[in-house]
């Protein structure tokens, strides 16, 4: 709403989660394009290499610091000890931006799902960014130093249909935990930010697909993947703006205008726009995706009956 200076990561020591691969090695890769020091935090190291190798095809200056760790980011001892280790490199500095890009969805039914796939989709959606969060929080807060949080969400954070039910909670999850912090973090002079994009065109994206279920696959096809250099941009932008949600599309900005509650506006005249037509176009949406789920119906009693689910009349 108010002119600020723009955010310049040149030089800046810039935090990324899940920079191994798919949104978070884009973001990698646009922040070490634009100057940055870049450290990429992921858990498959043989990913993390080729990762590291592509950051320093893009190296600006001898002088950036580009590093990458291997820890698993759903154990909070886990992330504060990546953190702890990557600012070593700068001095015991903190960074001045972490973007948390980790997470990982696998859509099924609810009715098969049990106490362990839902406490895993709680890890792969919300803790994986949580823990970061907190444990960054805490540092520059010691330290008494600026910073900047900028989560990743999903249009399944603003809402949700069949097949999400262990990944779309954490998602909302993240987003009031944004709000809170945007508010509380006020305190620290620690900007906070949060994305909300829609399918990405990862091999994150590909696998989720091989046990998305065929009616959650009909429904998610009108939902054409972007590119995660196109996402990459735009959450940088968005960022650099001051955005506090960072909606990619006109989709999710029909979503997020329509869903705002308390939330900062970006504009209030085309934000009001866009909540016109969510006010009229989103119900009818909402229909059509039902009507595509009942059409499923009778299959999904037979798939169900294949795996013996129902009880057995004597």
């Amino acid at each position: 709403m108010w002119p600020t200076k723009k955010w310049d990561p040149r030089g800046q020591f810039c935090y990324v989660t899940g920079g191994s691969s798919g949104l978070g090695l884009a973001v990698a890769k646009a922040l070490t394009n634009m100057g940055a020091h870049v450290t990429i935090v992921a858990r498959n190291e043989e990913r993390l290499t080729k990762a590291l190798a592509e950051l320093e095809e893009l190296r600006q200056n001898p002088n950036q610091v580009i590093c990458s760790y291997s820890y698993s980011l759903t154990d909070a001892d886990s992330s504060n000890a990546a953190l702890e280790v990557a600012s070593k490199d700068h001095g015991g500095k903190y960074p001045d931006a972490v973007f948390m890009c980790a997470g990982a969805a696998t859509p099924g039914f609810f009715v098969e799902e049990d106490a362990n796939s839902m406490r895993k989709g709680m890890d792969n959606s919300y803790w994986v960014q949580a823990y970061t969060a907190l444990a960054y929080t805490k540092a520059i807060v010691r330290d008494r130093t600026s910073g900047k949080l900028v989560f990743i969400s999903s249009l399944l954070g603003y809402m949700s249909m069949l097949g999400y039910s262990t990944y779309s909670p954490g998602k909302y999850a993240l987003r009031g935990l944004a709000e809170t912090l945007r508010s509380e973090l006020i305190l620290y002079d620690c900007t906070v930010h949060i994305m909300f994009p829609g399918n990405i065109d990862t091999p994150g994206y590909a696998e989720e697909n091989r046990t998305k279920p065929k009616v959650a696959l009909e429904v998610d096809s009108s939902d054409k993947p972007t590119a995660p250099d196109v996402l990459a941009t735009q959450l940088i932008h968005g960022v650099q703006r001051g955005d506090f949600h960072i909606s990619p599309d006109i989709l999710s900005n029909i979503f997020r205008s329509s869903t705002i509650g308390a939330t900062p506006h970006h504009n209030v005249l085309l934000d009001g726009l866009y909540a016109v037509v969510g006010w009229i176009g989103l119900p009818l949406w909402r229909q059509g995706v039902d009507s595509k789920v009942l059409k499923h119906r009778n299959e999904h009693d037979e798939y169900l009956a294949a795996k013996g689910f129902f009880k057995t009349v004597l």
